[in-house]
């Protein structure tokens, strides 16, 4: 698989820019930061995104560089433009460190509204053991250039996607049936990701791609917006070079709210992150 486009480095791509954080001054743990409208879903911004960017904050903020578990609750709507984070220091141990960190925007008169707090465990992925014991095994998705780009079937959701522009997904066909109005039913999703501009895979780029696809929702008949109530999130390894392989399945969608379980694969076929989320199912109006 080749892609003609230049392809970026970590450090130095359109992710890395748009979740960049900035110390603020005199105030140990806090940071500044701008939230891009280019991570949009209708005018929200996607909450993969905002956990990349709180996990790049408590990643400056301990002493250990990489997410291990990191849980979020989700709770008001971000919108692009300024922000702050809030980072506290809860424990440093030689292997594990936790910290806590929340998302703050501003209303009409300045005040600030928090949006997402989270509690994490950060460590060092390449201090691990290389002993794997599994039963997992990469999920059963078609070659990348056989799956379908979002070129393939109608906007889901009237307004802004903008998130769709960021990012190459390649959904396996047997979960977009949703696209062309004949959802399966299964509550299963299945893509090929990578980053638009071909950066490859990192801890925290893994923290957006465990919320990146299209809602399990779809699958079941239910084409609307799905905002996350809480994400848990363990990054299991270093990725290897390439795109990354994700699949996503809800078993129950009941009462207005449902679950979804992810797993991301690397292209040397390991498990390199899972998460778990209850969203909101809201119904179209």
């Amino acid at each position: 698989m080749s892609h003609a486009a230049a392809k970026a480095s970590i450090g130095d791509s359109e992710f890395d820019r748009d979740t960049a954080i900035t110390a603020r001054a005199g105030e140990p743990g806090v940071y500044d930061a701008e939230l891009s409208a280019g991570w949009t879903i209708i005018a929200a911004v996607n909450g993969g995104y905002l956990l990349a960017l709180v996990g790049r904050a408590l990643s400056a903020a301990l002493p250990h560089p990489d997410p291990f578990t990191v849980s979020a609750h989700y709770l008001t709507s971000s919108v692009p433009g300024p922000a702050v984070i809030r980072t506290q220091v809860v424990r440093v141990g030689r292997t594990l460190s936790t910290g806590q960190a929340s998302l703050f925007q501003y209303d009409e008169s300045g005040a600030e509204i928090e949006r997402i707090r989270v509690l994490a465990s950060y460590g060092d992925l390449a201090a691990l053991p290389d002993d794997v014991r599994t039963v997992a095994v990469p999920p059963a998705i078609p070659a990348y250039e056989d799956c379908i780009g979002p070129e393939a079937g109608p906007a889901p959701i009237p307004g802004s996607s903008a998130i769709v522009d960021r990012l190459r997904l390649r959904l396996d066909p047997a979960t977009a049936g949703w696209a062309v109005g004949a959802p399966s039913g299964k509550g299963e999703m299945r893509a090929w990701f990578e980053l638009a501009d071909g950066r490859d895979a990192d801890p925290l780029s893994m923290l957006l791609a465990v919320d990146a696809l299209p809602p399990t929702a779809f699958d079941m008949g239910l084409v609307a917006w799905t905002p996350t109530v809480e994400l848990t999130t363990h990054v299991r390894r270093r990725p290897a070079p390439g795109p990354l392989r994700v699949s996503i399945t809800t078993r129950n969608l009941a009462g207005g709210f449902l679950e979804e379980d992810a797993e991301v694969w690397d292209s040397s076929d390991h498990l390199v992150a899972q998460s778990r989320q209850l969203a909101r199912a809201l119904r179209p109006a």
